[in-house]
């Protein structure tokens, strides 16, 4: 096009003087695409797109997710993840996301190999619906004076309504009056107490974190960050990680049971399993709706600590997202407990006809 606009500014001037706007209009608008961004599409997925850890204790366990729900009537996918620096370790998942979906890109960095300033750029590429790359930019100042061990509260799989203890060892090397004024939990159903156990005139302090989980933590993964201040004068409050998995009396896997892509009329079978501490009678399982979608199975009367569900799912002659919540009765259990089951009906409903 500037070739073909050149050549006839050789013949008619006032050819040139009347293309003119339209020759510069162009301009503009090949200006703008190529400042356009072609990866704008899948940043705008992204909850998050840069991650600023601070300063933390060498030894601690430092982490973070970001959340990355596709907004688009195509699948999308996380192809891959890559890390500038060996410092950052990447977790993601290839299985493709449909549209409302959600799917995560997990990172790590190692604070017991490495120290002071780290800065990392995380790759998050993504091969459908077409290629886009995402770079995020993360960054933590590790101390080489305070250390954790191990680096996090993790009292892992707990009792809905019981109480659990952890201890977390903290050493610290430098000023002789160094010392930790106070632990902020940042939640009621933790407390902590910090306990010197050693002090030395060179200057070097330890203590020992002990750390509870309370009765009234709710049934679900539990995931906080408790701040130990110090009396330093700059980077006097460290952060700790704190993590648990609170368990029902009786806990159901998968929680939502997901019955993938079915064409209207189809069927498939899944399986779902039900365990306590302790045997238990199933009274019934019913659906909440009347869509009649799922044939129950048949019940044990006897008492077992684990039961296994077989749930016979025929799709509905209706495409779309399908939920379906199932209601669980326990014998002697006041509340009955629930999960789901989701999918997508997808396909011709004359074609299911038989």
């Amino acid at each position: 096009m500037i070739r073909t606009l050149r050549c006839c500014s050789l013949v008619v001037l006032p050819v040139v003087l009347a293309a003119a706007p339209v020759a510069v209009r162009a301009q503009e608008i090949v200006q703008q695409q190529v400042v356009e961004d072609p990866n704008d599409w899948a940043k705008k997925m992204f909850d998050s797109t840069s991650k600023d850890f601070g300063v933390v204790a060498r030894g601690a366990e430092v982490s973070h997710k970001f959340h990355i729900k596709n907004l688009y009537t195509q699948d999308i996918q996380v192809s891959n993840v890559t890390t500038s620096c060996g410092c950052t370790a990447p977790r993601f998942d290839q299985t493709p996301v449909k549209t409302g979906g959600e799917t995560i890109v997990e990172i790590s960095m190692d604070t017991y190999k490495f120290q002071h300033l780290k800065t990392s750029t995380v790759t998050v590429q993504f091969g459908q619906p077409r290629f886009a790359e995402v770079k995020i930019p993360v960054q933590v100042y590790i101390r080489s004076d305070v250390v954790f061990t191990p680096g996090s509260v993790n009292f892992g799989a707990v009792t809905v309504g019981t109480k659990t203890d952890r201890s977390i060892e903290i050493a610290y090397a430098g000023r002789p009056d160094w010392a930790i004024g106070k632990v902020v939990t940042g939640d009621p159903n933790i407390e902590a107490k910090v306990v010197q156990t050693a002090r030395d005139p060179s200057g070097t302090v330890n203590y020992r974190l002990d750390v509870s989980l309370l009765p009234g933590a709710p049934v679900g993964f539990l995931r906080k960050q408790m701040t130990l201040v110090t009396n330093d004068a700059t980077g006097g409050e460290i952060p700790l990680l704190v993590q648990a998995r609170v368990e029902g009396d009786v806990t159901i896997t998968p929680s939502v049971v997901q019955l993938g892509t079915v064409s209207p009329g189809g069927e498939s079978t899944k399986t779902v399993l039900l365990r306590s501490n302790k045997p238990f009678v199933i009274e019934k399982v019913e659906c909440d709706s009347n869509r009649q979608a799922f044939r129950m199975p048949a019940l044990s009367k006897e008492a077992k600590a684990v039961h296994v569900l077989s749930l016979a799912f025929t799709a509905p002659n209706t495409s779309g997202q399908f939920t379906e919540k199932f209601i669980v009765t326990i014998a002697g259990r006041p509340e009955p407990i629930t999960f789901t089951a989701t999918g997508d009906i997808q396909g011709s409903t004359q074609a299911a006809r038989p």
